[in-house]
């Protein structure tokens, strides 16, 4: 069975139920899921708009990091069963959600970890860049350095 259950980028609004439903498992006694949301301001500006890019490798890499988290579980007595993930592209609107990831395990700890791992994973080592256009007239890409 692969641990791996939902993984994508999408144009789309991204559904909770879907990716939560993604890691449903009989072996799971807790599962963890994080959502990921646009907010108003950042760095005490205020956001007015806000894109996502991503490189064409993006959705690969997101899987790789996925298996990763899920690898490096494997050989403990409480290895993560599942794990999903969905990330928003194009074009998003305040309060839209941008990202959902879940991980599913024997116990609640190692959902947790395994699910703060993922999105924090994902955010440093997956190929997706986020522009943001500020109510000053400002703008920044961030993610692209």
């Amino acid at each position: 069975m692969d641990a791996i259950t939902l993984v994508g980028l999408r144009e789309t609004p991204l559904s909770i139920d879907e990716v939560v439903s993604a890691v449903g498992d009989p072996r799971a006694g807790g599962t963890a899921f994080f959502v990921g949301t646009v907010r108003d301001h950042d760095h005490g500006r205020d956001v007015v708009r806000l894109s996502y890019s991503a490189h064409p490798s993006a959705e690969s890499e997101m899987r790789r990091v996925m298996e990763k988290v899920v690898a490096d579980t494997a050989g403990h007595s409480r290895p993560v069963c599942r794990v999903a993930a969905l990330h928003r592209v194009g074009e998003l609107r305040i309060g839209d959600t941008a990202v959902v990831v879940a991980a599913a395990a024997g116990h609640r700890d190692e959902a947790f970890a395994a699910c703060r791992r993922l999105i924090d994973d994902i955010k440093a080592e997956v190929p997706i860049w986020k522009h943001q256009e500020f109510s000053d007239g400002g703008a920044e890409w961030v993610g692209a350095e």
